[in-house]
């Protein structure tokens, strides 16, 4: 008798998609500081931010740049890095927690980490203000320090004046502007609408509309409606022939099958499993428990591939 098929466990790893985290990690690890900066300073628009987001972790990367800055305080690409870095870092004292469930020692650790990262920042961008991975990370600290949606939003200008379509930041825009946060439902959602109908054909950005529905699902009450709107959506973004599998597509696809899997359209849904094959990524699936464990529960409901 043959052993019954174990369903197949998702890589979350971001480098299992890009190689470019690999090759960058290897470079923080070794020192390499002109390696990571040709990285970097190639990179696309978008993809320069998520970079600087995914490798904010590596182990003894604040004394490394410090150490950068020491020698070339001009250099904008390590103040983007170290100020990303210590936002991670802020981040993860706080955790992800809702504030009741956030002690006044990890509060207090939290602003002191986030006011740091933003004194970096700030230098940062007046050395490069031109750099969307700064002002995408300036979108985080204003948000975590509080400064109030008039400030995020001029941030958001900012950085819409380097690249109108720059997705890193419109997902923080969008997070802003979150019930959780400064808005509501409405607010998040006319925002998405605007930004996936302004983004070229093929292009990722209208994955805001999974995004906030994903985190309005609990209002929305005509769900036929919402289903058409995300499969319009997807059309003109990751079912589009001009869709490309540049960095962040793998999130794309990941964010538009969970909003799938909520509304319970699962050939939509299995499709997009498909599409990923072995890949996956954490966000948003974190929201309903263990990722690797809850995507395989739901591509199995969707009858993916296994």
């Amino acid at each position: 008798m043959l052993p019954a098929m174990l369903p197949r466990q998702s890589n979350l790893d971001p480098a299992a998609a890009y190689p470019k985290i690999t090759a960058l990690r290897a470079a923080l690890d070794a020192g390499d500081w002109p390696a990571c900066r040709e990285l970097l300073d190639a990179a696309e628009q978008a993809e320069r931010s998520y970079l600087t987001a995914v490798v904010a972790d590596v182990d003894g990367l604040e004394d490394f740049l410090r150490g950068v800055l020491r020698g070339d305080p001009g250099d904008g690409t390590a103040g983007a890095l170290l100020g990303r870095h210590l936002v991670e870092e802020a981040w993860r004292i706080r955790t992800r927690a809702r504030a009741e469930h956030v002690s006044r020692e990890q509060f207090v650790a939290f602003r002191a980490g986030l006011v740091e990262a933003e004194r970096v920042l700030v230098d940062a961008a007046a050395r490069s203000p031109g750099d969307p991975a700064i002002w995408t990370a300036r979108l985080v600290t204003a948000r975590g320090l509080q400064l109030g949606l008039s400030e995020i939003r001029r941030r958001y200008g900012r950085l819409a004046e380097i690249d109108p379509h720059h997705l890193p930041g419109q997902q923080q825009m969008l997070q802003s502007l979150c019930t959780k946060w400064y808005g509501d439902a409405a607010l998040t959602y006319e925002f998405a609408q605007e930004a996936a109908a302004a983004a070229p054909a093929g292009a990722p950005n209208p994955v805001l509309l999974a995004e906030a529905y994903i985190e309005h699902s609990e209002v929305v009450t005509d769900v036929d409606r919402v289903r058409a709107e995300l499969r319009e959506a997807a059309m003109r973004s990751v079912w589009h022939p001009d869709f490309r599998r540049t960095h962040g597509w793998v999130r794309t696809m990941s964010t538009f099958a969970m909003a799938f899997v909520l509304l319970d359209d699962q050939p939509a849904a299995a499709s997009l499993f498909d599409a990923l094959g072995g890949l996956g990524s954490r966000w948003p699936w974190e929201y309903l428990g263990d990722p690797a464990a809850t995507i395989e529960k739901f591509r199995a409901r969707a009858g993916g591939n296994t």
